[in-house]
């Protein structure tokens, strides 16, 4: 009998048991999914502050005097546009336009940058990478020197503020997608105004041995332990695309609504050519949120049928604790993509009737 596989455990495995984390295996990593409940959770971050762990997710260097011209050719955005302390979200795209992944590119200096990846393909993007580098930059996978802290909410600036060693700029001027080195909490750390639950926020990479200690400083200033389950209808309400459901190895930007991370007219980059003729012809689908009108929830997988034949697939859907009702997104054919047209939702042989409206469903108040 094979041995079971052991899960790997972030650096904040016993901050989760002591705060009574439900933990579960995601992409080999034992996570917490909740603490006191997912809607609770959800809550939390919507208004006051929660903290995540996503120490999981991948770290990859890339170096040296070409760098800058590699991730050029290797993602979508524009890196000439990056300034030191600075970030931006791209892709890694395939020969055909489509995705290997999405990522967060940040640049640390001139010929220094730092790409973030997600945990269920870190190892694989790291050697997708390494793979066309061909001398031109330096490529190492530094996931392991990293921990990972998301503090997110409309309280996240007032928790984060008084443990941060005031510098130029203060973690107050930050501006979305900025990222300064500093410390938090007496300790070195690189303080990113990013995140991914469609609130104001921070993350903190940080000295995985080192994370535990700020961990429990945050939590004592107010920020509400969050889990996997709290990420993901939180991310769904703000529209924000998810690796294995909204974007694959089979679609494109245009197709999920990612084309203003596609700068056409930057140079030539992996999978231009695609894109160049996908955006002439128009893409054959199109990704769209919807509401599920009356009881029921649809999940990644369930069919979308429209005059009895069917004609796409949810990608996510979950029941929105902001809103108190369905939501989803979906694939659907251009023609069945404007916002008021009807839909029927396939639900294991049960028809549920749904709606498609504007993404994203969720905006934070201004």
């Amino acid at each position: 009998m094979a041995e079971a596989q052991t899960l790997q455990r972030t650096p904040l495995y016993d901050c989760h048991l002591e705060a009574g984390a439900k933990m579960v295996d995601f992409a080999g990593w034992e996570m917490p999914v909740q603490y006191q409940g997912v809607i609770d959770e959800h809550r939390a971050v919507r208004t006051a502050a929660g903290l995540f762990d996503v120490s999981h997710m991948g770290e990859v260097r890339v170096r040296g005097a070409g760098a800058e011209a590699f991730l050029q050719r290797l993602t979508p955005n524009d890196v000439a546009k990056l300034v030191p302390g600075r970030a931006h979200y791209s892709g890694l795209l395939t020969e055909e336009g489509t995705y290997v992944d999405d990522v967060l590119v940040y640049r640390l200096a001139a010929d220094d940058f730092l790409v973030v990846v997600n945990a269920s393909n870190a190892e694989r993007d790291f050697a997708w990478i390494a793979a066309r580098a061909n001398g031109e930059a330096e490529v190492s996978n530094e996931s392991d020197q990293y921990a990972l802290l998301a503090l997110q909410g409309p309280k996240a600036l007032e928790i984060l503020t008084p443990l941060a060693t005031p510098g130029t700029p203060a973690v107050s001027e930050l501006k979305y997608y900025g990222f300064r080195q500093g410390e938090v909490a007496g300790v070195p750390a690189l303080i990113s105004r990013t995140g991914y639950t469609g609130e104001d926020g921070f993350e903190l990479y940080l000295a995985p041995a080192d994370a535990p200690a700020v961990w429990r400083r945050l939590v004592a200033a107010g920020a509400a332990p969050a889990g996997l389950g709290a990420r993901d209808t939180l991310r769904l309400e703000a529209a924000m695309a998810l690796y294995g459901h909204e974007i694959d190895d089979t679609t494109t930007p245009f197709e999920a609504g990612l084309g203003w991370v596609v700068k056409l007219d930057k140079g030539e980059f992996l999978g231009r050519g695609a894109l160049l003729a996908q955006k002439a012809q128009g893409a054959p689908r199109k990704l769209v949120g919807f509401e599920v009108e009356g009881r029921g929830i649809a999940r990644q997988g369930h069919g979308v049928v429209s005059d009895g034949a069917p004609v796409g697939a949810v990608t996510s859907g979950t029941w929105s604790p902001t809103f108190e009702k369905a939501l989803g997104m979906a694939y659907v054919p251009p023609a069945l993509a404007a916002t008021g047209t009807r839909l029927a939702l396939d639900v294991r042989g049960k028809t549920l009737p749904a709606v498609v409206v504007d993404l994203p469903f969720y905006r934070r108040p201004r």
